[in-house]
């Protein structure tokens, strides 16, 4: 056999191996992605309740939405949290890295970093229940500690003005901790040349922060936009065991709103057509990011 023969053998048997290795990751991303989205949007079109066959409905789940005030009120609540919550997380995941990223003993710089992290590994209804006890209006403990200095106790859960307020609070204390090791990633991937030159020219802490740590810490910034953003849209546990969507639907999300139409009234089609539309959005969002990091992302 020729050397060149070798090489093809040797190329198509690379090839076969890589096409087993990778087979596992195609069929698990086919069975549990792209069949399921290419369902839903079969199901947009029918009208199934689980319990008789589909019907074909036509165009009349994607008219529905556009006639549905329920959907609007759960697309504005979910919109209130994103805004909320991504600002709040990314900020606070910024400082928070920053802060575990200083000079200090080992054993308290893990400690800390541990700490924040530690909610992100805890089932989110559980830690859900707590915060329900400690936001509850009669027995809660912050309240109490209002009641303490004065204060009267406040409709956390049960309040139109508080409700989104408490899911974003509770979203921010659970996710924060994720962010915060996403940007140390970052902030550790800084040469400390940089910092040791501005040292040298004289430039105090903020200068240092605001002329080095920003412009080299926006591509990381901008991947914790991402799925801080797409994570805040489809959040549903949160405000499911919180407030349970409520008052009314002060606090429902679009999730909770899609859940509530196909396993409680079992209108599969109707909720297959929401969970598009917020697809479409999600999609248009993050284009609309992507396009939006041109002017402000540095990746020299």
């Amino acid at each position: 056999m020729s050397i060149k023969e070798r090489e093809r053998s040797l190329t198509r048997d690379e090839i076969l191996t890589g096409y087993l290795l990778s087979a596992p990751s195609v069929l698990a991303l086919l069975l549990f992605m792209v069949l399921p989205i290419l369902a839903s949007i079969a199901l947009v079109f029918t009208n199934y309740d689980l319990l008789t066959p589909p019907t074909f409905a036509g165009w009349d789940n994607i008219t529905r939405i556009f006639g549905d005030k329920r959907l609007g009120i759960c697309y504005r609540n979910s919109l209130l949290i994103t805004i909320g919550a991504v600002s709040l997380n990314n900020t606070l995941g910024l400082l928070l890295a920053v802060g575990v990223n200083r000079k200090m003993p080992a054993f308290l710089k893990y400690f800390f970093r541990t700490a924040f992290f530690f909610p992100v590994l805890c089932t989110t209804s559980s830690l859900a229940m707590i915060w329900g006890y400690l936001l509850a209006q009669d027995r809660g403990i912050i309240n109490w500690m209002l009641g303490q200095i004065g204060m009267e106790p406040v409709r956390f859960l049960t309040s139109t003005q508080w409700a989104i307020r408490s899911v974003v609070m509770y979203d921010v204390w659970k996710s924060c901790g994720y962010l915060m090791v996403l940007y140390l990633a970052g902030l550790q991937g800084i040469p400390p040349s940089l910092y040791e030159a501005a040292d040298i020219d004289g430039a105090n802490a903020f200068q240092k922060f605001r002329h080095i740590t920003l412009p080299l810490i926006t591509p990381t910034a901008f991947f914790a936009l991402i799925i801080s953003s797409i994570g805040a849209f489809q959040i549903f546990d949160n405000a499911y065991v919180l407030t349970d969507g409520g008052p009314g639907d002060a606090s429902r999300t679009i999730a909770m709103y899609i859940y509530e139409m196909a396993f409680k009234r079992y209108e599969m089609g109707y909720a297959s057509a929401v969970s598009m539309s917020l697809l479409i959005i999600l999609l248009v969002l993050t284009l609309l990011q992507f396009l939006g990091s041109r002017k402000w992302v540095n990746y020299d």
